[in-house]
Order: structure tokens, then C-alpha cells, then sequence
């Protein structure tokens, strides 16, 4: 087991509870396996602290907030980058709707971004923003 080389910001459980990812300051997130507390995946792209990291409700993605002014989700089995959302302040929290449809991101700024999860593209705007 690798543990992070630098503080814990985030910890979410999968909806299933088999697994545990982590968000951290050394730039990535981490997948363990609950059960024999292993590393089962390191998600690396963002460029500064991840900050929050959530699974959708099927357990199939993952999306993690960083200071590197992106909501990032992947895939939650393969750890490939799926889509990148771009702000203009650091992200610091993350969220999926019940019905997986939209995350939700809050930024440094004071804003709120609600975006459709699953975009037609990779250049996904927010559907609203809230101060």
C-alpha cells in the first residue's frame, strides 16, 4: 500500500462500500479496496491539491474537485480521464444529483456551477450559476 504523500482533504465511500477513494494535496486520488485495504487505483491529472472527490450513485464514475480550477471525473473502474470542467476560481467541493445526472461544484469565488454530467462533449458549460 502506497499512502499519500501529502495530506487528506477528502474521503468517500463507494455506494456499494467496497471501496474508499481519497483526495489529496500531492495532486491525485486514490481508490482502495475496503476489504484488504489495498491501492486499487491512482487518478493523476490535476495540477494542484484535489480537494473533494465523490461517486456517482451507480458507483461508476468519480468526479474530484481541485485548486487547479477543474472538476475532473473519471472512471471509477479504469481511472481514465472522462471529462474536465473548467472554473475560474479553485474548486472545492464537489457533488452528483440523486439522479446522476448533474454535478455540482463550488468554487473559491463563492460561486456554485450545477453541469450536466454526462455532456455530448468535452467542452461542458454550467447549466446555472449561483453566487
Amino acid at each position: 500500500m502506497k499512502p499519500h504523500t501529502n495530506g487528506i482533504n477528502g474521503v468517500v465511500f463507494s455506494p456499494d462500500g467496497k471501496r474508499l477513494a481519497t483526495a489529496s494535496d500531492d495532486q491525485t486520488v486514490k481508490v482502495w479496496n475496503v476489504t484488504n485495504v489495498r491501492e486499487t487505483l491512482t487518478l493523476q491529472g490535476h495540477t494542484s491539491e484535489v480537494r473533494s472527490v465523490v461517486f456517482s450513485r451507480d458507483g461508476k464514475r468519480l468526479a474530484s474537485a481541485s485548486d487547479d480550477q477543474t472538476v475532473k471525473v473519471w472512471d471509477a473502474t479504469s481511472g481514465r480521464e472522462i471529462l474536465t470542467l473548467k472554473g475560474a476560481a479553485p474548486a472545492t467541493s464537489v457533488a452528483y444529483s440523486p439522479d446522476g445526472q448533474r454535478l455540482a461544484s463550488a468554487w473559491w469565488d463563492g460561486t456554485v456551477k450545477v453541469w450536466d454530467a454526462h455532456p455530448r462533449s468535452q467542452e461542458s458549460t454550467p447549466d446555472a450559476k449561483t453566487p
